[in-house]
């Protein structure tokens, strides 16, 4: 029987961490199932999913927290991989000017209605033409039955005007 586990990982970036990861779980026989991974302001972090033979889980768990001696920020879950309702996905886009709370406010939106955020990628760019940062995000959204997605829509766009900025949601 496997054991399915979910690793966070943050610390100083420098060459060679995925390598100390990948050889920690390989020498436990685990399988690295996927990732995110990413190098942000000089930090790496990561999330990954692993199965792992249930007898070797200590084992890992204690081998993952001997990295934390090389500065490497490791926490370990054992997924319970609920069994969820079906969901229909949507891609949320935004691009407008940079300025605090752009993601408090979209987020609210989506919590209001039941929308669970599944990946979320932002960044911040130099606008053409002019010195303003603009902010961009990408959304993958997991939509339930139940959810009106005619307020949804509305509620996004009504906040779109008050912040000037563009939204789009579009079906996966």
């Amino acid at each position: 029987m496997t054991t399915p586990l979910v690793l966070t990982v943050i610390c100083a970036d420098k060459p060679g961490l995925v390598e100390s990861l990948a050889q920690t779980i390989n020498r436990h026989g685990g399988n690295w199932l996927e990732s995110r991974m990413a190098r942000m302001a000089g930090q790496f972090a990561g999330i990954l999913r692993v199965d792992i033979a249930s007898d070797k889980v200590e084992a890992l768990r204690i081998d993952l927290e001997a990295l934390s001696h090389q500065g490497i920020n490791i926490q370990v879950a054992v997924s319970g991989q609920a069994e969820s309702p079906a969901q229909s996905s949507l891609r949320l886009n935004l691009l407008g000017n940079d300025r605090p709370g752009i993601v408090h406010e979209v987020s609210q939106i989506l919590a209001r209605h039941g929308v669970n955020v599944e990946s979320l990628e932002t960044e911040c760019t130099p606008a053409p033409m002019s010195a303003d940062l603009l902010f961009k995000a990408e959304a993958h959204l997991g939509v339930y039955p139940q959810t009106d997605l005619a307020a949804l829509r509305r509620d996004l766009e009504s906040l779109a005007d008050d912040l000037m900025v563009e939204i789009h949601l579009d079906a996966q």
